[in-house]
Formats: structure tokens, sequence, C-alpha cells
């Protein structure tokens, strides 16, 4: 079994039209996970190739709900809300855990699940050259359903509907992936495209301003932005606006902590914003923001905070809407 595959990336995109040769699957809000099965042994490796396991102790039992079967899933860990929705904001409770005593506590109160949406590897063969629908045949095949693991359905066809179906119920949006495509790991391709029924947003925080009474001394904004995708990850920031709003008291404390041990005297930003007092860092932490659309100056209109992303390398976070 391969030790580390990096998982495809997809592109911004809107629909396909026409839809013929496209399958679609509900876009999960969570945090991106390969999942290497070997037995009993499970590891599950994010982004950057850290294996985050021993985090989730609910998902070890995939090993014995495949029956032998030694795989390798793409999919992502998602915590589900009161109304069966992912949210990520409750993946933000398991993700930056790092304390092992609270891991086991934590997967009762705010229990992950695995969702598996495709199989790069199954019983010594290598599925990348694999087409997409034969690789979900195989992924349908292993029976992944369980307490805390499932392989949803992908849908042929039926994109416009579907798409409507997902914005209804508040969820991110869908996955479109031509049906003939080969798994490319590493590379972000055409051939996978999010489709989105709300704005979402992987941002780079650039700096923060001072909050007022009862937020005085602590973060009251996240100065926020992106890079320009022809300058490959270099290069200083192109400012998106700021947020200031979707933190929670705790949240606020332990922001606080990282934007401290980041803080520098110059701004990251290309065009320094005029803000009074703000305050700069290291532009390396990624977050996640929702919001209602892009302004015609470029920056986040009503957008929201929806939590810290370490699976995501600053270098990588471009505009993609």
């Amino acid at each position: 079994m391969p030790e580390l595959i990096v998982p495809m990336l997809a592109v911004p995109g809107g629909l396909p039209d026409p839809e013929a040769g496209w399958a679609f699957e509900v876009k999960w809000d969570g945090l991106r996970a390969v999942t290497y099965v070997g037995g009993d042994a499970v590891h599950i490796r994010n982004r950057r190739g850290i294996d985050i396991a021993p985090r989730y102790p609910e998902l070890a039992g995939i090993g014995a709900a495949l029956e032998g079967h030694r795989a390798i899933l793409d999919g992502e860990i998602v915590v589900f809300d009161d109304k069966g929705r992912p949210s990520f904001g409750r993946v933000q409770q398991r993700m930056h855990v790092s304390n092992p005593r609270q891991w086991e506590r934590l997967r009762v109160e705010v229990p992950a699940v695995l969702v598996a949406f495709d199989v790069m590897w199954l019983d010594g063969e290598s599925m990348l050259d694999v087409p997409y629908l034969d690789r979900r045949a195989a992924l349908a095949g292993l029976g992944i359903d369980g307490p805390s693991w499932r392989a949803p359905a992908h849908h042929l066809g039926n994109g416009k509907a579907l798409l409507a179906e997902v914005a209804a119920q508040g969820l991110e949006g869908l996955m479109a992936k031509r049906v003939d495509s080969v798994y490319t790991p590493g590379r972000r391709s055409s051939a996978w495209q999010k489709v989105k029924a709300l704005h979402q947003q992987e941002l780079v925080i650039g700096g923060w301003l001072p909050g007022k009474g009862a937020r005085e001394n602590r973060v009251g904004a996240l100065l926020l932005g992106y890079h320009d995708p022809d300058n490959g990850g270099t290069g200083p920031l192109v400012f998106a606006g700021r947020v200031g709003t979707g933190f929670t008291e705790a949240e606020l404390d332990r922001l606080g902590g990282l934007l401290g041990r980041r803080a520098r005297s110059t701004s990251p930003f290309a065009a320094t914003p005029k803000l009074p007092d703000p305050r700069w860092v290291r532009p390396d932490l990624v977050c996640e923001v929702r919001f209602t659309e892009w302004t015609s100056g470029g920056q986040l209109r009503q957008p929201a905070y929806l939590g810290t992303r370490e699976d995501k390398p600053a270098a990588e976070v471009v505009r993609e809407s």
C-alpha cells in the first residue's frame, strides 16, 4: 500500500451545460481526509500528510467494517449539526484539539463521520487510472455504511435540481465530476468542479483590528486577503475586506494567541488598507468565511467567520468566485 497519496483538487465552476458526461455529489463542509485501511490498522491523513487518526477514535472501526479489504479512500471528516447538516463550526471543535485526554470525550460530545467519496487504491491495485464511474462502483461495493462512516451516492444528471435542493437545505453546494475522469493526485483539475449554492471562501488572515466595548484589546475584526494565482502563492495579498462576526468567546481567546505569535510590523497586503490602528500578522493562517457576494470593489459583503483551517496552505488560497 502506498504510504501517501496527495488528494486531487477541484476548480471553481458552474453547472456544466450540457450535463451529459457529468456526475454530481453533495459538497461536504468538513476536513479533507485520505484514509488508509490495512486490516485493523487505520491511518487518516489531512492535506498536509499528517496522520490525524488519533484525534478521531470513533473512525477507527472502519478497518473492521471493510471486512478484510485493504483500501485508500478519499473523503471528508464531517460533523453534523442538530438538523443533520454539515457544520464546519463543529469540525473546528475537533480539529484543533491536541490533548489525547479530550479525544475520547469529544467522540461522544461532537461525533465525527467519515464521508468517503472516492477510492484511490484497493486490495493491491491502484485505482488512479480507473474512470470515475468505475471507482464509484468499487466504492459502493465496499458497503461503507456504519455509525461513523458512509459513502453517499453520486447522481447522474439533474444537477440543476440537485443544486436547488442543497441550497434549500442550507448546504454549501455540489461537486461536478467528469464520469470518465481519472484520479490525478495533487493536481487541481477541471474534471472536478466546485459548484456553490452559498458563497464560501478560504482566505488568509493578514491582520486584525482591536474591538470595542466588551471586545476591547481582543479581536474586533480580521483583515483578510488572497493570493493572485499568477504569482504562485508568493508576494503580497490582495485585500478582500474584514470579518467581525461569527466568533465565540473561546474562539476569540484562541485567535488572540495565534495572532499574537504571528505579529509583524509591516502590512502583508499589496495595497495597504486605510484602517484605524491595524495590527499586522505573518500571513500563514487560513480561515473560512461565508458571505453574500463580492462587491464591485472586490471585497466581501456581509461576511461571517466560520473558523480556521490547518489543512490548507496559505500559498494555495486564491479567489474562487
